[in-house]
């Protein structure tokens, strides 16, 4: 599966990113929204994964770009609450067409656990 990775700090992308490749997916990482969807119109994306708070392009507007340009596409949002550590975000990333989403820090677990949830077991490897 090929995976774009969204997210503004260069160590999340860095473990996020080794975490799929070790299940087997392929990896393109984006460090906003705003590249991020960049990227998605060169095609072949199976899902995204976005962080919500980031400069640039929000990870809600790149989830509802998403959603609304690429319905095939499946989203996970993913947050660690910013700097008030309010996770509501993350309740609002579903509401807005999130498949899944994943409180930062997560683990190999959680993220097999969601990308599972968003796809079924079997596509998930």
């Amino acid at each position: 599966m090929h995976v774009l990775l969204i997210d503004d700090e260069q160590m999340v992308r860095k473990i996020v990113r080794k975490m799929l490749e070790r299940s087997g997916h392929q990896v393109t990482e984006a460090e906003n929204g705003k590249l991020g969807l960049e990227q998605l119109k060169t095609g072949g994306f199976d899902l995204v994964i976005t962080d919500i708070i980031m400069p640039e392009m929000e990870g809600v507007e790149t989830l509802v770009t998403v959603r609304e340009q690429y319905p095939d596409v499946k989203v996970i949002a993913m947050s660690g609450g910013g700097r008030t550590g309010n996770i509501d975000f993350l309740g609002a990333a579903e509401k807005l067409g999130a498949s899944a989403i994943l409180h930062k820090p997560f683990t190999l677990g959680s993220l097999t656990t969601a990308i599972e949830t968003t796809f079924g077991a079997q596509k998930a490897s």
